[in-house]
């Protein structure tokens, strides 16, 4: 069992998988699967290390947790607490970061089509940036504002970004920003309006991307434009999904990142940066049990789940390395699938496992990032639990969905 794309404080203690100190297996029994789970200090870690590699090289910069990735306030605020800020898009991410107790200063809104009620929210909490992504929310916020609201204008870099085409946004037929050929206009026409007090341009190239060059690129693209104080240069850095992958570490993408916009931007400027997947990405894993097993043509291993706790399969083809855990034997090639009437309801083909039976537990890493986001009740499934390992405790950090709560808002 590798693993090498497991979070930091994942074990094997005599061939049983251990997270944050914890029995996966007892986990399992204390709170059912399917399960999220959470390597709480692996978390808070890595949280410390974004902000020390990039403070350490620019002292005038903050880490911003995109939210979207795993958007609970249990999540958000253990994050939180280590000093990094919060990026939300909507009100629900503005109400959970409320939630967290977080100084509002270091909460930034985004959303390419924000709403009256999240902006009016995002004004009386007093957000530190709304980030103008159209010039209807130039509309808006003037109407909406009593006072100078600090933006910062969303701006599109020109970068195609080499990630899966559902994930690029720097290019300028994206949703997000404004394209390369109307920056100028929308600057002038956020300077007219009073109540919108301009401190300087996001830029965000994408998810999952692992080559550094184009974070580089990005930046040398607002070079071009009208200097300012502020510079959000968004999130995306992408992580190890399965064992022959490689991606940069933090450090690396730090010292790129920071060198470019010195040589670029200046060394006096605020910088931000955005993570989200390559955040909280790594430090979750999700844990199943085995269902049925098909051997016919092909063996199909069936789970408990599938593309209603993870999408990520079903929406960009993301590989992933599940694995039958506390068991020895000889290994069969299998297809891991979900439980759900779905042909595309499948985690991977042509898979090696231990030799696999009903009951058996099957885990999943590298599922902390948008697999919790995007979950949904196809087919009636609930959604899981999240549970935090750590110091050999495991607890419920959003508890299981309920099948009262399931149907509830049905008025038959």
């Amino acid at each position: 069992m590798d693993l090498s794309v497991y979070p930091p404080n994942a074990a094997l203690d005599d061939g049983r998988l251990i997270l944050g100190g914890c029995r996966v297996a007892e986990v399992a029994d204390e709170f059912g699967t399917p399960a999220y789970l959470i390597d709480a200090a692996g978390l808070r870690a890595r949280a410390v290390a974004f902000q020390e590699a990039l403070t350490s090289r620019h002292p005038h910069s903050q880490v911003l947790f995109a939210s979207k990735s795993f958007p609970t306030p249990s999540v958000m605020g253990l994050i939180a607490d280590t000093g990094c800020g919060l990026d939300v898009a909507g009100l629900g991410e503005l109400l959970a970061a409320e939630r967290t107790g977080i100084d509002p200063s270091r909460v930034v809104l985004h959303g390419n089509a924000k709403s009256d009620a999240e902006i009016a929210k995002a004004i009386e909490m007093g957000v530190g940036y709304i980030v103008v992504d159209n010039l209807d929310d130039v509309v808006r916020i003037s109407r909406l504002a009593s006072e100078p609201v600090p933006v910062l204008l969303r701006v599109s870099p020109s970068v195609d970004a080499e990630t899966n085409p559902a994930m690029a946004t720097g290019h300028d037929t994206s949703k997000f920003g404004i394209p390369s050929h109307q920056i100028e206009d929308a600057i002038a026409q956020i300077r007219r309006e009073p109540m919108l007090d301009l401190r300087g341009l996001h830029a965000h190239v994408g998810s999952q991307i692992l080559n550094v060059d184009q974070f580089e690129q990005a930046i040398a693209s607002l070079a071009k434009l009208e200097r300012f104080d502020v510079y959000d240069v968004g999130g995306g850095l992408g992580i190890r999904y399965v064992p022959s992958d490689s991606a940069p570490t933090i450090d690396e993408y730090a010292e790129r990142l920071v060198s470019a916009v010195h040589q670029h931007l200046g060394t006096d400027v605020e910088l931000m940066i955005e993570p989200g997947r390559s955040m909280v990405g790594p430090n979750g894993i999700t844990l199943y049990r085995v269902v049925t097993v098909k051997r016919g043509v092909r063996t199909h291993v069936a789970v408990d789940g599938g593309m209603g706790d993870n999408l990520e399969v079903s929406l960009y083809g993301q590989p992933f390395d599940p694995a039958i855990i506390d068991k020895s034997g000889r290994l069969e090639v299998c297809d891991v699938v979900g439980r759900h009437c779905e042909s595309g309801d499948t985690f991977v083909t042509g898979h090696a496992l231990v030799e696999p039976a009903v009951g058996d537990l099957l885990v999943i890493p590298a599922t902390g990032a948008y697999t919790f986001t995007m979950s949904n009740n196809y087919n009636g499934a609930l959604r899981p639990p999240v549970v935090f390992c750590e110091d050999g405790s495991a607890r419920v950090a959003v508890r299981r969905e309920t099948y009262e709560e399931l149907l509830g808002r049905d008025l038959r």
